[in-house]
């Protein structure tokens, strides 16, 4: 494939509407169909997972500079630099690389990755090892992670007495609320998180029920049934109903250390390049952890480096330039890995 070629087919894949609530995924499938076909990749591999999500968050097109569909704002660099690597690397890798795109990562992955670890067609695939999405970085450093926070969204309702809005009524919803916001803002503190301080809902005198919902991101170093249990006891001290709306229990990171072949291979890959690098947290939740929990250590890994941080917001770019050096990075990367 010729480098014209090539970019107009990321062109071609960023302009597909993937995004949320509606994606479009049956021009996305066809489109990665035909991309496979071309190549003469073959639908099915196993080994080395190669992981990106094709659906992407509602953007607000008035806020944008350009249109976000223009092929000029997107984050579907990690998939295509994946696609363009494995041309470039067919018939000379040891191990078989298996291209994964699955859906609905941006809305937590129940329908996609989810389901996907679960399944008769994964558990074929023999997976030894997995890259996923990272994050960019504004310095020169590649982002390398190896875990990440866990969703935990709580949300606490408490029943109390109601009447006429001007009397003063005593053990209301709110009030026994107060208590519960006070010890999450608490360990909101400790964990060196700033968010807003959430407020409950409605007068203390006059609604019967209030509720104050919390979105908390748990650290792997955590013990998450036991920090599930506190929140079950906080809930009861203070007399308030507690639901989990999401939660995840499982805590497991990839292996940095000289004992993972694996890794091994990738840090050469990162030393032969001359690339300084950070092992990290990531932030928030990605489809890695589904993969984790499933047996098989992932890395989340975008080679943006000296590039602002801008995913999720308003006017997200990648350059060409960029576009072409991850192209180079993942051709290294898998062909290290595939060969290890």
């Amino acid at each position: 494939m010729t480098e014209n070629n090539r970019e107009d087919g990321f062109i071609e894949y960023l302009q597909i509407k993937t995004v949320q609530p509606t994606p479009d995924y049956a021009s996305c499938t066809a489109y990665l169909q035909r991309q496979a076909l071309d190549a003469g990749f073959e639908f099915r591999a196993i080994d080395i997972i190669l992981n990106s999500h094709t659906d992407v968050v509602p953007v607000f097109e008035a806020s944008w500079t350009h249109p976000p569909f223009g092929a000029h704002r997107d984050m579907k660099i990690v998939g295509q630099a994946y696609l363009e690597a494995m041309r470039q690397l067919k018939g000379a890798v040891r191990r078989t690389v298996h291209a994964v795109f699955v859906p609905d990562e941006e809305i937590g992955g129940h329908d996609g990755m989810a389901k996907f670890v679960e399944s008769a067609e994964f558990r074929q695939l023999n997976a030894g090892f997995a890259l996923d999405e990272g994050m960019a970085n504004p310095n020169e450093a590649l982002r390398v992670f190896y875990g990440e926070r866990a969703p935990c969204w709580i949300r606490f309702v408490a029943r109390g007495n109601t009447g006429h809005g001007s009397q003063f009524i005593e053990d209301t919803a709110a009030e026994k609320l107060l208590p519960v916001i006070e010890h999450m803002m608490t360990f909101r503190s400790e964990q060196l998180q700033v968010f807003r301080r959430p407020r409950a809902d409605g007068s203390p005198s006059r609604w019967a029920t209030a509720s104050v919902g919390f979105d908390i991101r748990m650290t792997p170093t955590l013990d998450y049934l036991r920090f599930r249990r506190s929140m079950e006891q906080l809930a009861a001290e203070h007399s308030v109903e507690i639901e989990f709306v999401q939660f995840w229990d499982d805590n497991t990171m990839t292996d940095t250390s000289a004992e993972s072949g694996f890794w091994v291979a990738f840090e050469r890959v990162l030393e032969a390049r001359q690339v300084p690098f950070a092992r990290e947290i990531f932030p928030a939740a990605t489809d890695s952890r589904y993969l984790r929990r499933a047996g098989v250590p992932a890395l989340g890994v975008t080679p943006l480096v000296n590039a602002p941080i801008l995913l999720h917001d308003h006017n997200e770019y990648v350059t060409e330039k960029q576009f072409v050096d991850a192209i180079g990075f993942y051709t290294d990367v898998v062909s290290a890995l595939a060969n290890a």
